[in-house]
């Protein structure tokens, strides 16, 4: 494993020793990784933060900005793929900071293929207690979400599949959530003026046939790929503007339900029993996602977590687009980021080109962060 040379605390190594013997295998994946995946799976949002350069054949490359993404493409190609791994690490990675070095050191641990998701992602969060108390930080501050509830409350709802793809989609981006529930609320989305015959056109159009359509417009113009997007994905996207724009308009009560489900907040238990008299309310089967959040709780619990002391919302989200349940963060009041940050990531192997689905779940520490807080050993 490599860790930085100019890293003095021995505490990180310490830490990551500690997930080796929870039986997690130690990696370090390359530092130099291919760029797509981090802009498709994280948001163009990154690209200004990443160091970008490109090898001789004009593909792009970047200095890895994160972990997840490269453990999770060495998982996908090794002999382990598709079978229950765990792997732990402690490296550089490197994202420009306003007013910070843009080269730090995070430890974290990525969990694969586990089929008890509860309890994985119960572990993923004591682990990231107990790299607090390492540091001398006795009572960090915990923030919990579940993308998964609000994907299951979004599909229950009486909305077109393409402004629950969208709504989930965005979930994770506040200000774009905000933003599509207004534009649902005054008379659907519109697109840039000069699409506007076309998408019209397409709008209620036969899916397979607009697609090909535009597949075809496509190809007669030249156009094989815009950035790293392939053509199909071009059509996709069009025609998903098409339906957008179609004057859907979201019903006063609905809006309501929504911002009823967003505005659930306070431990575990409290959260559980508002969740579930506002399911019962509205008729909406949220009955499985429910228990998972609950059973998850009691993992908790039984690994001596004080759930009391954790600070759910329905409403908190991590900012990537790959999380798909359960996201916590650890804060401290004199951090400038969250300690420790991770969740649920389900369909990110898929994404990265697993043929069937992996369930997958991690987090990682800002070694920065718990050393600055939790002073010298």
């Amino acid at each position: 494993m490599s860790i930085m040379a100019t890293n003095p605390d021995l505490r990180a190594q310490t830490l990551v020793s500690s997930y080796v013997r929870a039986g997690y295998t130690p990696i370090d994946p390359p530092v130099v990784q291919p760029a797509e995946p981090f802009l498709d799976l994280s948001g163009e949002d990154i690209r200004r933060r990443m160091f970008l350069t490109s090898d001789p054949h004009g593909r792009e490359l970047c200095l890895r900005p994160d972990l997840t993404i490269p453990v999770s493409r060495a998982y996908l190609a090794s002999p382990a793929a598709g079978i229950a791994a765990g792997f732990c690490y402690l490296g550089a990675v490197f994202r420009h900071r306003e007013g910070l070095a843009a080269e730090f050191l995070q430890a974290g641990i990525e969990s694969f293929a586990r089929a008890d998701k509860a309890a994985a992602d119960a572990e993923m969060l004591a682990l990231g207690l107990e790299a607090t108390t390492l540091y001398g930080l006795a009572a960090p501050e915990i923030r919990v979400g579940d993308v998964g509830l609000f994907s299951a409350f979004v599909a229950a709802l009486d909305l077109p599949p393409v402004w629950k793809r969208r709504l989930i989609k965005d979930f994770n981006r506040k200000w774009s959530l905000a933003h599509d529930l207004d534009q649902l609320a005054l008379a659907g989305a519109s697109g840039p003026p000069e699409y506007q015959g076309v998408l019209a056109a397409l709008a209620g159009s036969d899916p397979k046939a607009a697609h090909h359509l535009v597949t075809d417009l496509l190809s007669i113009a030249g156009i094989a790929a815009v950035g790293g997007r392939s053509v199909a994905e071009i059509a996709e996207r069009f025609l998903e503007q098409a339906a957008l724009g179609a004057g859907t308009r979201l019903p006063r009560e609905t809006r309501a339900l929504i911002e009823r489900f967003l505005a659930v907040r306070g431990d575990p238990d409290e959260a559980a029993g508002e969740l579930r008299r506002l399911a019962a309310d509205a008729k909406i089967p949220l009955g499985p996602a429910l228990d998972l959040f609950e059973t998850r709780t009691g993992f908790l619990a039984a690994r001596g977590v004080d759930v009391r002391t954790i600070q759910f919302s329905t409403a908190f989200g991590r900012g990537f687009d790959y999380y798909t349940g359960f996201v916590f963060e650890l804060h401290d009041a004199r951090a400038k980021g969250p300690l420790i940050a991770g969740g649920r990531y389900d369909g990110l192997l898929t994404r990265l080109g697993a043929r069937e689905p992996i369930p997958a779940v991690g987090f990682a520490a800002s070694i920065e962060e718990l050393a600055a807080c939790g002073g010298n050993p």
